[in-house]
């Protein structure tokens, strides 16, 4: 398989007929995509770009300064296996916000659009949210330092003058401990099995590990190409990430595949990412509406800013233990919204550290994730939060259903 080969090029016929596609509204000047059905549209700055299109061809480093040609194989050429997309049993029935199948938007306006979902892996803590927050040009995902930081499969949209990338955030691939890992782990194989592609990620500070080869194991058996990126190479040197990238290539991995040395954090080499990723993807009409950048409700975007606030306030043992439910969100009045919400830990103890002395802790969570929410929503915000024990949590089926955690 050629890293160039189309996404889903060879998808059966009567997956790409299922697909109902719409015009463009008729009234709008210009024509503005509409994808209907959408629960809550977040209608602000989304990522433009020109259509692009990135070369094919056999495993290789792009972006090092001073790098030419193909990354140096070692152990002698590697094989080339073929690929070829197996048949997709349903067409994305949970799209999101913009209402999956029944909602897909065609804006070709003469031409033809181009679209596809991407999942995102990788093992715990190698910037897999960061990565896909700087792709799409907007906050996605919560950022933080520690592990099991992503819980869900998050949706970021970058789109573009006719195409559509969905990138996938998937929690970190790991072998399951609980109910709560177990339902993660469960989550991630599905996403890979029903994505277009996969951008793994590794961590060039780190290097290649034990972790990183049960997912390229993981991947090997999965029917969709396969780009890697180097992550963090900001913080390395030159040796450093030349160690990386060798590494990288030489994952048994399926097909030839690009490696690329990226660092999310300051944005050095996304550019030829993204133009790889985009021309991978096959003809389709767009998922969701122009300047949408994620398929999360509103109330899940603000349980997720109070537990990015939590976490970069407590200790190394807290965020496993901790979650955040929205219990009640409405308009006090126009420009005021009023929020109460609930911060789950499973031991006294825990929720000691997260009230802190004389109620410091949860104070400078609440203000903190107050600002962060006004600026998500534009309003003015009164934040209400309580701590509450809630034990073994991360075991409880029911809990984990009511927490939205598939």
């Amino acid at each position: 398989m050629r890293a160039g080969a189309g996404l889903g090029r060879d998808r059966p016929r009567a997956r790409r007929d299922r697909v109902r596609r719409r015009g463009p509204d008729p009234r709008a000047q210009p024509p503005v995509p509409r994808a209907g059905r959408a629960d809550r549209r977040a209608l602000v700055r989304g990522r433009r770009g020109r259509p692009v299109g990135g070369p094919a061809g056999a495993r290789r480093h792009r972006g090092l300064p001073g790098a030419h040609g193909r990354c140096p194989r070692g152990g002698g050429a590697r094989r080339a296996a073929s690929h070829r997309h197996g048949p997709r049993g349903r067409r994305r029935r949970d799209a999101g916000a913009a209402g999956g199948a029944d909602a897909l938007v065609d804006v070709s306006a003469g031409g033809r659009t181009r679209s596809g979902f991407v999942a995102v892996a990788g093992r715990p803590n190698v910037g897999k949210s960061t990565l896909t927050n700087a792709i799409v040009g907007a906050k996605v995902a919560i950022v933080s330092d520690k592990p099991q930081t992503t819980r869900r499969a998050i949706r970021g949209v970058a789109t573009g003058a006719d195409w559509q990338l969905v990138l996938v955030d998937l929690p970190g691939v790991q072998r399951p401990r609980d109910a709560l890992t177990e339902r993660m782990q469960r989550r991630v194989e599905r996403e890979l099995a029903d994505a277009d592609g996969c951008l793994f990620v590794l961590n060039a500070e780190q290097g290649v590990g034990p972790g990183d080869r049960f997912i390229a194991a993981l991947l090997t058996g999965s029917p969709v190409p396969v780009v890697v990126a180097v992550n963090k190479v900001d913080r390395c040197d030159r040796a450093r990430t030349a160690a990386a990238l060798q590494a990288a290539a030489d994952l048994p991995l399926p097909g030839e595949v690009e490696v690329f040395p990226v660092s999310a954090r300051t944005s050095s080499g996304m550019r030829p990412l993204l133009d790889h990723l985009v021309s991978l993807l096959p003809p389709g009409p767009f998922y969701f509406e122009a300047g949408q950048w994620s398929d999360q409700d509103e109330s899940m975007r603000v349980a997720e800013l109070v537990r990015e606030q939590v976490l970069a306030r407590t200790r190394e043992e807290m965020p496993h233990a901790v979650e955040v439910q929205v219990e009640s969100m409405q308009e006090a009045r126009p420009g005021l919204v009023r929020i109460e919400a609930v911060v789950l830990v499973e031991t006294e103890s825990q929720k000691a550290i997260v009230i802190g002395a004389r109620g410091q802790m949860v104070k400078g969570i609440g203000m903190a994730a107050r600002k962060a929410i006004e600026l998500e929503l534009g309003v003015q915000v009164h934040l209400e939060l309580r701590v509450r024990v809630r034990r073994h949590w991360r075991a409880d089926e029911r809990m984990l259903d009511r927490l939205g955690i598939e």
